[in-house]
């Protein structure tokens, strides 16, 4: 790709990455680190340089830290977090070259070459590179070779910049850890006298082989050019975003409708090619008079089917006010999930998708945080035994765990007269007498002691199910420790 002209690579490593991540925001002088549970304990995961001045160390216990340190600062870590700032830093880095790459979870590499001369020179661009990250509050080694193995080595044991084709005299004295190696290897290799990248380097080849591989030497040639390692810029996500200019403008429902269902169609085509599908579309229509308006629609379910989508626009379109005409239609789709291809089978599934579809019309009316189902817990107090989850974000549980009958109709206890260890025979409940007909139990159910409940601190509770003469079947407790009986529930 650029031949004659000598290849140039920036390697840029964020020892403190996390931490001055979290410090941008908050910044202390104090010692302060970033703590994550590792190897079932918790230990320090990234931490700054006033730390560090205290002997810390990363992967060091946090209990062993706080008696170095008794003023420590810490927070809990966020590793996703730290990708994302990390991606950030990758599309801001293209402002030096357009070849950009990830380099591990702390650093990128840049293919610089023939772009150096843009902003005065390699010095005058490593310059600005440290120069902005600092007054951002980053700190950064740089490494620059002809090599991304030498510039990686650079950055990592040796900051500087190696002079172009001579990469093993500015390697020579670095160690062999430098070489982007496994810590066994580096650490057999120091035990047999090769130290240094330069002693590697003038080692037979042939007992180097058998011994560790060809990893070894691969990794060697290259950092010293022997052996091409390419870089792999990250590419940008996929943009889902469609649109379609008329040469006339239009204003009838059913024009729109058209023009909307053929942006479908492509939409939907670049979403199956991505194996992604939609749950929030912003339809854009822009006025001739540039006034825009906007119809939103979230679905229940990712999609990627025109058929199912087209439907649901229709009552947003109905009320846009076409004005003179519309000649811009511009389909986007804000949020999308993964949606992987599915095995086709001989079980219909459609009505899985008709629920989803219902799901979908309801909330383009009331909203989809209005539809709400309800899902087993994995707890055997009745309170606890069930959770409100939104119906468009979660699935129905297809059975619930419970060996016993639960009653449809669970409300909070509301005392009744009685007394003993049997439901009482006649009783009011909601100022209507009831009369025992028929009884089930006792349930017993104890308090979980782990977790802190007002409604339980009484202890036991013994579960009847009292059928009445009325008609009502009712759902009873009576608390041994502190006599009383009580209705929670009431059976269809």
């Amino acid at each position: 790709m650029f031949d004659g002209i000598q290849r140039r690579i920036v390697s840029l490593w964020f020892p403190r990455l996390a931490s001055d991540r979290v410090l941008r925001r908050r910044p202390v002088d104090d010692p302060f680190a970033l703590t994550l549970n590792q190897q079932n304990s918790n230990r320090i995961y990234c931490l700054n340089a006033a730390a560090s001045d205290h002997g810390l160390h990363q992967g060091m216990a946090y209990a062993d830290a706080r008696a170095f340190c008794p003023d420590l600062q810490s927070h809990v870590a966020d590793p996703e977090q730290d990708q994302r700032f990390l991606h950030l830093l990758c599309r801001w880095a293209t402002r030096y070259c357009p070849w950009v790459g990830l380099e591990g979870r702390d650093g990128l590499v840049m293919d610089i070459t023939g772009s150096a001369h843009l902003f005065g020179g390699e010095e005058a661009l490593l310059a600005d590179i440290r120069a902005r990250l600092m007054r951002s509050g980053l700190s950064v080694c740089i490494g620059l070779a002809d090599t991304r193995g030498a510039a990686w080595a650079l950055a990592h044991y040796d900051e500087g910049v190696a002079t172009p084709g001579e990469m093993l005299p500015a390697l020579r004295n670095l160690p062999v850890a430098a070489l982007r190696i496994d810590e066994q290897t580096s650490v057999t290799l120091q035990r047999l006298g090769l130290r240094s990248i330069g002693a590697l380097a003038q080692a037979a080849r042939a007992p180097l082989t058998r011994r560790f591989g060809p990893g070894l030497l691969l990794r060697l040639d290259q950092a010293l050019g022997a052996q091409a390692e390419e870089i792999t810029p990250r590419s940008d996500p996929p943009h889902y975003s469609i649109r379609m200019t008329l040469p006339e403008p239009i204003g009838l429902l059913s024009d729109v409708m058209a023009g909307t269902e053929r942006l479908l169609a492509q939409l939907c085509a670049k979403l199956k090619a991505q194996e992604t599908g939609a749950r929030r579309l912003c339809l854009t229509l822009r006025r001739v008079d540039q006034d825009h308006q906007q119809v939103e629609l979230q679905l229940a379910r990712a999609l990627r089917d025109p058929q199912r989508i087209l439907p649901l626009f229709e009552r947003g379109l109905m009320e846009i006010d076409a004005g003179f005409g519309i000649d811009m239609l511009r389909l986007a789709a804000t949020q999308v999930e993964a949606l992987p291809v599915q095995q086709i089978s001989h079980v219909a599934i459609g009505g899985k998708n008709e629920l989803d579809d219902l799901i979908s019309r309801l909330g383009t009316r009331i909203g989809l945080d209005h539809i709400q189902r309800v899902l087993p817990a994995d707890s055997h107090i009745p309170e606890r035994s069930f959770l409100i989850a939104s119906a468009a974000y979660s699935d129905p549980a297809k059975s619930w765990g419970h060996m016993q009958l639960r009653p449809i109709c669970l409300f909070p206890p509301e005392p009744i007269g009685g007394s003993g260890h049997r439901p009482p025979t006649r009783f009011n409940w909601r100022r209507m007498p009831l009369t025992t007909e028929r009884m089930t139990g006792p349930e017993r159910i104890a308090p979980e002691w782990w977790m802190q409940d007002e409604n339980w601190h009484s202890g036991l509770r013994d579960y009847w199910r009292v059928y009445t003469a009325q008609g009502r079947r009712l759902w009873l407790f009576h608390t041994p420790q502190n006599p009383g009986w009580f209705v929670q529930g009431e059976f269809a």
